[in-house]
């Protein structure tokens, strides 16, 4: 009997492994030191500087004013300082979803998407309780491949209306195209040079970092990556400067931000119901307006970010469970402030891991950087032009349309193009909501359709004894979809063996499981083919499609082991002989399930002397018949 010390020790390590998983900071706080602290230091600054000009952008693409997105960059890294599970991780808004926050926001007022940020968070934290990180796997690579790049191109056309100057309303990507082009005579020539000008040297910053310079000019090297890291600031800040220059001296040519809201954003619990349209409208009415979103806003989020820590995460092993609590967290205490969804950033990731973070305690600085910006910058804001927000904005989204993965789709399985291109038009044509919807549902179809038609192989085998039957290998599971597909086709193979009265056996080895419609649909192709004196046999099925069989009451025979069979055949028929085939014969074939419509085609078969098999059927499924134990003479 163990000791009650050890049952202690036992107690006290299951509470400290789920500490450590559940609270990662308890991990790697103990051995924070100077040098970690100054390399996250730097980190945290270099990142905030960049999500500064981001967050402004992102909220103007969201449709909210630029301070919503400063209230969207602080909780998340003070959360994922505490729960946070990848050091390079940096949580706060995203083009991805100020999109689809703009899209549920239209024509609406801004505690639509604060509410959204709350019940995205909501679903996230029952997602991770409930360990429904599973549903996450139903969105493939095609689909998030043709989401990401369809709304790649959606956010750059949508940023052509402030990079131009042009003013006016628009909903859905087709209208926002008709749009530009009806009104590209009344851009503004200031902001289009401005815009442009900004996107060009963008461009060429952004490929400063990647400048080959010998060992010996470490320093310029290092200074040019820092240039190219903060390319967002600088630019927004060389603009402004250039805005309030000539707001001070003469009236600005540039469409500028406008007036932000100074201070911090007020504490308080996120609307539960909100006036709109002159009327009050209700935590369930808002509920409804904001449709699929409530659970394709947090699907995404965590799509994104979990790919980004298995981006960052050098080969180990990645914690979903605990990114989708981290990031709920962030989303529930963002509402609390003010904040639109919000969700792990690629591009800040990589800076932050480019600048040598040394734990989640970077994300501390990056958030303190925001609060003083909204502290003490907001009066500045008010000269940013809106031409150099919407070329940071272009500048980020432009490299997210994965074009280079449709080569090696083609060459690897072009059935996946399928959801990718109709993930990429429906999101365009349509909606970004309906768009996942529809690639995720043809995916289901494209992974079902084996199972719905699973390859058959059928030939005819003589026994050592000499016993000759109908051997059926199915080549995947037995479910309900494929069960007419199979019935027919066995049920035509047995019938146009040359009048045989042959019994079949279905060879279960390959099939990992059944249910209960396919077991009474066998059993209703037994009795078929008993009616016409040929037994129906399944042979090796797994314990569990066995079961299955049982259970549903099924008179089909089942037989265990091959060495069982010939016995089992012999006391249900007796001896059948196998008919003699000539070399050229004419072999009338079982039809596949597509040309059961058409008229029965003869095909000539040639069978040579090296050859004891007789293809049946040249299609998706191949049937031979093959002679055992016999040879076939030339003549």
């Amino acid at each position: 009997m163990s000791s009650p010390s050890k049952h202690r020790f036992k107690k006290q390590s299951w509470y400290r492994r789920l500490m450590y998983k559940r609270l990662p900071v308890s991990s790697w706080l103990p051995g924070y030191n100077s040098e970690k602290a100054i390399a996250d230091l730097i980190a945290g600054i270099t990142v905030g500087l960049t999500v500064i000009p981001q967050a402004l952008a992102y909220a103007t693409l969201a449709g909210l004013p630029p301070q919503y997105g400063l209230y969207s960059s602080f909780m998340g890294c003070f959360i994922y300082t505490i729960f946070g599970s990848c050091k390079d991780i940096t949580l706060g808004p995203t083009a991805l979803l100020a999109l689809m926050t703009y899209e549920q926001i239209q024509g609406r007022n801004f505690d639509y998407a604060i509410l959204l940020c709350f019940l995205t968070g909501v679903v996230q934290l029952v997602m991770g309780i409930l360990h429904l990180g599973v549903l996450i796997d139903f969105i493939s690579v095609p689909v998030t491949v043709g989401f990401t790049s369809a709304t790649s191109v959606i956010i750059a056309v949508s940023q052509f209306k402030g990079l131009l100057g042009l003013q006016f309303k628009s909903r859905g990507f087709i209208d926002t195209v008709k749009k530009v082009i009806v009104n590209i005579p009344n851009a503004r020539l200031a902001d289009t040079a401005l815009g442009i000008s900004c996107i060009i040297i963008l461009l060429i910053m952004r490929k400063m970092k990647d400048i080959n310079l010998p060992s010996s000019q470490k320093g310029i090297k290092k200074t040019l990556w820092l240039l190219s890291t903060s390319r967002n600031a600088i630019i927004v800040l060389v603009c402004s400067l250039m805005a309030f220059f000539f707001d001070r001296y003469s009236e600005s040519p540039f469409k500028l931000t406008g007036t932000v809201k100074e201070g911090l954003p007020a504490l308080g619990l996120p609307p539960f119901n909100t006036e709109y349209g002159g009327r009050n409208v209700t935590f369930i009415e808002m509920c409804s307006d904001l449709g699929s979103s409530i659970v394709l806003v947090p699907i995404i989020g965590v799509l994104g970010n979990v790919a980004i820590a298995k981006a960052f995460a050098s080969g180990e092993s990645v914690d979903a469970t605990q990114e989708l609590l981290t990031l709920s967290l962030a989303n529930i205490f963002g509402s609390f402030v003010s904040a639109m969804p919000i969700t792990g950033s690629f591009s800040r990731s990589a800076v932050n891991h480019a600048s040598g973070v040394a734990t989640q305690f970077g994300g501390i600085y990056t958030g303190i950087l925001v609060l003083l910006a909204l502290s003490l910058l907001t009066p500045y804001f008010y000269f940013i032009p809106k031409a150099s927000l919407a070329a940071v904005v272009i500048c980020a989204v432009i490299f997210m349309i994965e074009y280079e993965v449709v080569k090696p789709m083609w060459r690897s399985r072009r059935a996946d193009l399928m959801p990718a291109f109709a993930t990429f038009a429906i999101c365009l044509m349509v909606g970004v909501e309906l768009g996942i919807v529809a690639g995720v549902a043809l995916n289901v179809v494209l992974l079902l359709y084996p199972s719905a038609r699973p390859q058959l192989e059928a030939e005819i085998v003589t026994t050592s004894s000499g016993f000759s039957y109908l051997l059926v290998t199915v080549g995947n599971s037995l479910y309900f979809p494929s069960v007419e597909y199979i019935r027919q086709y066995v049920s035509r193979a047995a019938q146009k063996q040359a009048g045989c009265s042959m019994p079949v056996v279905i060879d279960c080895r390959y099939v990992l499981g059944a249910d209960f419609t396919a077991a009474k649909g066998l059993c209703a192709l037994s009795n078929s083919l008993s009616s016409r004196g040929q037994p129906l046999v399944l042979l090796s099925p797994r314990a569990s499609v066995a079961s299955v069989f049982s259970g549903a009451g099924s008179s089909v025979i089942v037989v265990l082991t091959p060495n069982d069979l010939d016995a089992t055949l012999q006391d249900l028929t007796g001896h059948i002989a196998l008919p003699i085939i000539d070399k050229k014969e004419n072999v009338t074939p079982p039809p596949t399930y597509r040309s059961l419509q058409n008229s029965d085609d003869v095909i000539e078969v040639v069978i040579g002397e090296e050859h004891n098999t007789i293809p049946l059927l040249k299609n998706n499924t191949t049937e031979t018949v093959r002679k055992n134990n016999s040879e076939v003479n030339d003549t």
